[in-house]
């Protein structure tokens, strides 16, 4: 376990779980974020990290976004969390956020970036992008991820009238991905982890990043790197184990070489 202040990391059998520890509500000041941008570095670097779990201490919140208690520091807060939230959403290992109560404006943000979402069946837990309630509007991202997730009209009802959905209404408009019950978010969140940390890491990466290259730069340079990755692949002991298995008719065992 690495010591944070403001953050918990933790790696275990190949998953990191990076939990935003900045009481009451988990949002983000200036050293709140500049920890979160030295564990996502971290688990980006780490060999031994497959899959990145992202979840908030206690019960109540997941984040609620901006700390506005350090608006002294937004000018360096605002560039540097769109910054961050883009590289967790072209983050090259899966990444899964553990939605264990309430995700609001840059905390929503976050969650949007990651590749799956699991949110905890509570009925006061709330999702939504509230900026506007505040005579402001989301700035990291939620403008265009948000419309992605759910489309156009949903999303600019969503933002325009600060609504508010819970988990229910989440899954049914594709905001999560899965909703746990009381009590089992964790189980259920490294249930899934597990089951991608099985899976042949290279080529995870290598399906990840043409997803982001498509997204961020277009059709031609996502097939661009999808062919890239197909030509790394198809070099990697992984691929070998992959095809071995298959003959033998037996799970295969990759080891991300």
């Amino acid at each position: 376990m690495t010591s944070y202040k403001n953050l918990i990391y933790e790696v275990n059998q190949y998953i990191a779980t990076i939990t935003i520890n900045h009481p009451p509500a988990n949002t983000w000041n200036l050293a709140t974020m500049e920890e979160f941008e030295h564990g996502i570095q971290m688990a980006e670097e780490d060999g031994s990290v497959r899959v990145v779990i992202i979840t908030g201490s206690g019960e109540k919140c997941f984040s609620a976004g901006f700390d506005v208690s350090d608006a002294a520091n937004a000018d360096i807060i605002s560039p540097k969390g769109r910054n961050l939230w883009c590289k967790i959403d072209r983050f090259s290992k899966p990444t899964i956020a553990a939605i264990n109560g309430h995700a609001l404006g840059g905390g929503l943000e976050l969650a949007m970036c990651c590749h799956f979402r699991i949110m905890e069946d509570n009925p006061k837990a709330m999702l939504g992008l509230t900026e506007l309630n505040l005579g402001i509007i989301p700035g990291w991202g939620g403008t265009q991820r948000l419309a992605r997730l759910v489309g156009r009209a949903r999303a600019l009802e969503m933002i325009l009238f600060s609504k508010r959905i819970d988990a229910s209404q989440a899954l049914k408009i594709g905001l999560v991905d899965q909703k746990s019950a009381p009590g089992l978010l964790m189980k259920d969140t490294v249930e899934l982890a597990e089951k991608l940390v099985n899976r042949p890491p290279i080529a995870m990466g290598c399906v990840i990043d043409a997803f982001s290259a498509g997204l961020y730069e277009g059709l031609e340079r996502g097939l661009e790197v999808e062919a890239i990755g197909s030509a790394t692949v198809r070099t990697t002991q992984d691929r070998n184990e992959g095809f071995r298995a298959f003959l033998e008719k037996r799970s295969p065992k990759f080891e991300g070489k």
